[in-house]
């Protein structure tokens, strides 16, 4: 039964094979063409074939050749879209934009500007990452939502944006959450104020402030005489801000005991005074 398929299948690889080397050749004559008009027809059909391994080196050489002629802005849109398509994002950012700064008045402007600052919003990384990307991408897509308020575009902008900040307060926050698990509390309640400043609608926002409760506890037993006093009250004001906010919290059992603790070093600390 196998050996009878052989002869089959081997008519059906020369078959391939005769196809893979007619499709080469005909797209090294299309390389090899000093029609440029044919080429970026060629180009073009590539591209809407999706073969956009195929589109970019023609759109490469056009972008070249056709300068300052009447394609080169229809060039220079395919040329952002073949690097956009084949994942190289950013180049593409980079020609999306150059696209609109050089063609103000082009039908495609608006869409260009909008797909540059996309292509930084998919360029941004997990939270845990250099964010960068996500600076830029903010940017970018601010930038666009002012320039085109009234754009079909615009939500979508916001929704980004909105995304893109998530990640950079969650990053923030972890940062500054690390301070406190490897016990610097002054500097991790400088990070955990920060954050909420910055982001205030965070997510993490309980557990920020409930860690700004013992952030501000551990730091003022840990500190030298002077200094215990006014911290132990900053922890006081920590925790009724925590209670005002968060009355029904599963934080607060282990925060009011912190917080009892903390009436019972002060009691201690003035009576010390008293003392004296």
């Amino acid at each position: 039964m196998i050996l009878s398929l052989l002869p089959k299948m081997k008519k059906h690889l020369y078959i391939f094979i005769f196809l893979i080397f007619t499709s080469c050749s005909k797209y090294q004559k299309v390389l090899k063409s000093d029609d440029f008009s044919y080429k970026f027809t060629k180009a073009v059909e590539y591209y809407q074939n999706e073969e956009f391994n195929k589109a970019l080196p023609i759109f490469d050489e056009l972008r070249t050749i056709m300068l300052g002629k009447e394609k080169m802005e229809e060039v220079s849109y395919y040329f952002a879209y073949s690097h956009y398509s084949t994942g190289d994002l950013i180049s593409a950012a980079y020609l999306f934009d150059l696209f609109s700064k050089n063609y103000p008045n082009s039908k495609y402007v608006e869409e260009c500007a909008f797909m540059s600052a996309y292509c930084y919003y998919l360029l941004a990384p997990d939270y845990s990452l250099d964010a960068t990307n996500n600076y830029k991408g903010i940017n970018a897509l601010q930038n666009f939502v002012n320039y085109y308020p009234y754009s079909d575009r615009t939500e979508e902008c916001n929704k980004y944006i909105d995304e893109l900040r998530k990640k950079l307060a969650l990053k923030a926050f972890s940062n500054a959450k690390q301070y406190f698990t490897t016990q610097h509390y002054k500097s991790a309640l400088v990070a955990l104020d920060n954050v909420l400043i910055d982001f205030p609608s965070t997510n993490n926002r309980e557990e920020i402030q409930y860690l700004i409760v013992k952030s501000s506890y551990l730091l003022a037993i840990n500190s030298i005489s002077k200094k215990i006093e006014e911290r132990l009250n900053n922890t006081l004001d920590a925790y009724e801000q925590f209670k005002d906010n968060y009355s029904k919290s599963e934080y607060l059992k282990e925060l009011d005991e912190i917080n009892e603790k903390t009436i019972s070093k002060l009691n201690n600390i003035k009576i010390n005074k008293n003392e004296i």
